[in-house]
């Protein structure tokens, strides 16, 4: 749908939905995943070396490995590659074309927001809370960088350790879950993840520019 939307309805260059060549994605995915999993870790750390949470080990390493290893290859095919693609990519560029950097990342975090209502994954304030604010930094990622590619890096990392952790799915028994949400998966890794991000591509930012397509 994005292609034909991009192609026949926009009439406008691929480019613009930010896929560089796989030499600049790998890099790029790497970089975004990194800047999800050091803060993280030290999230985690911080959590267990000061008593607010704690974890059990599953009874089977080798179940949570292969659970872990089935997990990346489902949110990347079905969370983060197409919503960094859908949100990112396609809605945030066309917003770009005629509103500055900044009302572009807010717009596209509001209806990525709204998509996680629609879709009963985000329908308590908390939730919706988590999926604004990943939204933004996610949409930072792709002014910071000019491509999706950062973003899905650190969506598939945040996806897959979250899953891991909670939801049906889980592999680990956790006491303490609010507070290893709250520091170790989204407070320290969106802070510190963007913070890291706008300092190696400080002089790429600007927020005020638009960015015009050629319509073919």
């Amino acid at each position: 749908m994005v292609v034909a939307a991009r192609r026949l309805l926009d009439r406008r260059p691929w480019i613009g939905l930010g896929l560089p060549s796989l030499r600049v994605a790998w890099r790029r995915l790497m970089l975004g995943m990194v800047c999800w999993l050091i803060p993280a870790a030290i999230g985690f750390a911080l959590c267990l070396g000061f008593g607010w949470v704690e974890i059990g080990l599953p009874p089977s390493a080798a179940d949570a490995l292969r659970v872990a290893a089935l997990l990346v290859v489902l949110v990347i095919l079905y969370e983060a590659l197409p919503e960094e693609l859908v949100f990112r990519g396609y809605l945030q560029r066309n917003l770009a074309t005629v509103l500055p950097a900044w009302q572009a990342v807010i717009g596209q975090a509001a209806l990525f927001t709204l998509f996680g209502f629609l879709v009963g994954a985000a329908t308590s304030p908390d939730r919706l809370l988590v999926f604004f604010l990943f939204a933004l930094v996610l949409g930072g990622f792709r002014v910071a960088t000019g491509d999706i590619w950062a973003g899905i890096g650190f969506h598939l990392a945040f996806q897959t350790v979250a899953q891991l952790f909670d939801g049906p799915g889980a592999v680990f028994d956790v006491t303490g879950l609010g507070i290893l949400g709250i520091v170790a998966l989204g407070g320290l890794p969106f802070s510190l993840g963007w913070v890291a991000m706008e300092r190696l591509h400080r002089e790429r930012l600007n927020w005020q520019v638009l960015e015009p397509d050629p319509v073919r």
